[in-house]
């Protein structure tokens, strides 16, 4: 997030909140933060907002009532009234410490924060953020002593490492409002708790998340799902990789059949892109429209994932960027070995 300058601190409470299943405890704050100093201030605002990505917008949803939804009710209350903080906070924290019963679930501090001045679209507004850092890092601290110096060595939070956050918006409240959320430590595991069994929310329908979802989709099929299926060669997928981005980076709008014929071209392989889109759905619990406006900022993120290497044995790394046309793959029956031939005009 940008423009964090303007934000202020209204409220902040933390509270210990363990993993029941190892036996550890919540431990309740009964007080907020004073934060009078105003370094600190500016430090945890940074702390808490910087990684988050305002384009990637969820809301609180329930199965049948988002009254019931235990985290938008609690922060809902405290928007109504900001002198509930602390006691909606502790609810927030004895809710948490329910859902923290996976093995992998790790005891932490958790930060409930109440912002003023937020940044949003291109107004101001009120957001609450409820963070926990799970990571501890060891930091030496040097320090005088006597005519000299010395070194200890103590564990903290490293600052530039935000482990779990949502940043809940005081906007769209009948819809479940708008919340950004961060999860860096539990992307691929199974210990999902923060966002399935905690917040529960699901992506707002917009074009960032179709465009997200499209590519993310399109790089397992290529990379996975054809090999699988088809013959094809790694430099045909580094190619088939390329077609999908420049699709994404030349386009204004996103059209399903356009973009397998321009990038697929094999009417096999269309055709099981159709059937993986369906199995993709149903796997991630998303529903990706067959038009749509593509997203320039969503691009730019899924663009540093699409990697255009091809890595022989543990000898060559080869960037290919485009001309398929110009490679060549081959097998060298005398030196049993299978080799590449690369055609080009200048070496640099």
């Amino acid at each position: 997030m940008t423009g964090i300058d303007s934000v202020e601190i209204s409220q902040a409470i933390v509270h210990k909140v363990g993993n029941p299943s190892r036996g550890e405890d919540l431990k309740l704050s009964a007080n907020t933060l004073s934060l009078n100093d105003g370094i600190v201030r500016g430090i945890l605002a940074k702390y808490f907002l910087a990684p988050f990505n305002v384009n990637e917008q969820y809301h609180f949803t329930h199965i049948s009532d988002i009254g019931l939804n235990e985290v938008y009710s609690y922060v809902g209350q405290i928007f109504d009234n900001p002198k509930k903080f602390a006691s909606q906070s502790a609810l927030l924290a004895t809710f948490l410490y329910n859902k923290s019963t996976h093995v992998k679930v790790k005891e932490g501090e958790m930060y409930v924060v109440h912002f003023k001045n937020v940044p949003f679209d291109t107004e101001y507004v009120e957001a609450i953020g409820i963070f926990k850092s799970e990571s501890k890092e060891t930091f030496l601290k040097v320090f005088p002593h006597g005519q000299g110096w010395e070194v200890a060595a103590e564990d903290g939070i490293n600052i530039n490492k935000l482990d779990k956050g949502c940043l809940i918006f005081k906007v769209n409240k009948s819809e479940g409002y708008v919340v950004c959320v961060v999860d860096a430590t539990n992307k691929q595991n199974d210990a999902q708790y923060w966002v399935n069994e905690f917040l529960h929310v699901t992506p707002y329908a917009d074009s960032y998340h179709s465009t997200n979802n499209v590519l993310s989709m399109a790089k397992l099929f290529i990379s996975t799902e054809i090999a699988e299926q088809f013959d094809v060669n790694k430099s045909d997928q580094i190619d088939m990789l390329n077609r999908s981005m420049e699709y994404f980076k030349t386009k204004e709008n996103f059209q399903f059949e356009e973009f397998a014929e321009e990038v697929i071209h094999h009417p096999e392989v269309m055709e099981a892109f159709s059937n993986y889109k369906q199995v993709y759905e149903q796997a991630k619990q998303v529903a990706i429209d067959d038009e749509f406006a593509i997203h320039v900022s969503a691009v730019k993120k899924q663009e540093k994932l699409f990697k255009s290497i091809l890595k022989l044995d543990k000898n060559f790394h080869v960037y290919i960027h485009g001309r398929k046309d110009l490679i060549e793959r081959g097998y060298d029956e005398v030196k049993s070995k299978n080799f590449y031939t690369l055609y080009f005009d200048e070496e640099s």
